[in-house]
């Protein structure tokens, strides 16, 4: 375990390789799970903000669940997260070719809105968890979806935190992410 101010990281985020590999898993971590995409507090505002600018990028069937659902809902068990169509794809995800994209991250993209997407969706595959005095930041990668990604990693030696640095950045700051790189040099040769 790696601590850094409040948080406890797991030494899979830099023992472990990871690249997502989007032929090979279709963007299926938008489609699998209980549930839609968890959403931080301020995400909501957010989301309420900028749907009218995303929602020219997303598919017919996204834009008619969030109009009877919204544009987020509460999950009993996770809080608030992204709608689903059908307790499947996320009502923000728009199929490709067979690959299920983010219709907020196309948006993003399109210079359409300042907001990549949820950031539980940019750290994927790892789950923050506020726990009493501290958060847990652990690398979950669902198996066989994430082989693949687990796979390229692997091939072109790109540890978890490295593929995430943006998303980390996002999350907790460039003098957090230094830190997390001095630890994987100093302690695992990383």
């Amino acid at each position: 375990m790696i601590a850094i101010d409040d948080k406890l990281i797991s030494d899979a985020l830099v023992r472990e390789d990871f690249v997502c590999d989007l032929v090979a898993c279709r963007g299926g971590c938008c489609v699998e799970g209980d549930a839609g995409a968890p959403l931080e507090r301020e995400e909501l505002r957010i989301l309420d903000r900028i749907y009218d600018l995303v929602s020219p990028f997303l598919s017919p069937e996204g834009r008619e669940e969030i109009l009877r659902q919204g544009h987020y809902v509460f999950n009993t068990r996770g809080g608030f997260v992204t709608p689903t169509i059908g307790n499947g794809i996320c009502a923000y995800g728009v199929r490709e070719g067979g690959i299920v994209k983010c219709g907020i991250e196309k948006a993003f993209h399109a210079g359409k809105t300042d907001f990549i997407k949820p950031l539980s969706c940019h750290l994927y595959p790892v789950r923050v968890k506020k726990e009493s005095g501290y958060e847990s930041v652990n690398y979950e990668p669902r198996s066989p979806l994430c082989d693949p990604a687990c796979s390229l990693g692997r091939k072109l030696k790109i540890p978890v935190f490295r593929f995430l640095k943006e998303a980390l950045v996002r999350k907790y700051g460039s003098e957090f992410y230094e830190a997390l790189e001095a630890v994987a040099q100093e302690r695992f040769g990383a």
